[in-house]
């Protein structure tokens, strides 16, 4: 299970999904730790079992137990937060002030660097479309010293991801159907 078996797996309609896969782990923009991470916590978020299970595998090779945790809750506390940060969008400005009330203790201790943490975060966020979470965790990422090209190449790797994810979806449902 891999990366390469991976791209093994997406269909000749999305060849440039492919290239861009390879392209993108074989990055420079963002550190070992940064890129597997980001890797991992936006194969979670795609919801494909597939992506999520060649990723994976690979990026326990790579990533400590502790990061590797850390970029799994990424995925999940986002998964949370992505919607109601939404829906507090969507109601409006009388929402604003009212508690989310909702349990988000990683964030203040997710086991890694803060940076590596919200730069995960902020790759799920924009697989999930939250518009507010993406700007907050962009905003913190900067603040710790990354830089905007650090921050594209997680946007990228996030896009290629679940674009990946979509693709092995439709194929293996028109597979299934004889198409």
């Amino acid at each position: 299970m891999s990366i390469e078996n991976l791209k093994n797996s997406v269909p000749e309609f999305a060849k440039d999904l492919k290239l861009n896969l390879s392209t993108l782990s074989r990055t420079t923009e963002l550190n070992e730790q940064q890129l597997w991470g980001t890797l991992l916590a936006s194969a979670a978020a795609t919801k494909s079992a597939t992506v999520l299970r060649e990723i994976a595998e690979e990026a326990a090779d790579t990533l400590s137990a502790e990061a590797y945790n850390a970029a799994l809750g990424a995925a999940a506390i986002m998964g949370m937060n992505n919607v109601s940060y939404r829906a507090k969008s969507y109601l409006g400005d009388e929402y604003t002030p009212v508690r989310m009330g909702l349990r988000m203790n990683i964030i203040g201790n997710p086991g890694v660097e803060k940076a590596d943490f919200e730069l995960w975060s902020l790759a799920v966020s924009t697989i999930n479309g939250c518009h507010d979470c993406t700007a907050a965790h962009d905003a913190v990422v900067r603040k710790e010293g990354l830089t905007k090209e650090q921050v594209w190449e997680a946007v990228k790797v996030a896009a290629t991801v679940q674009g990946v994810a979509q693709a092995i979806f439709a194929a293996e449902t028109l597979a299934g159907a004889n198409v």
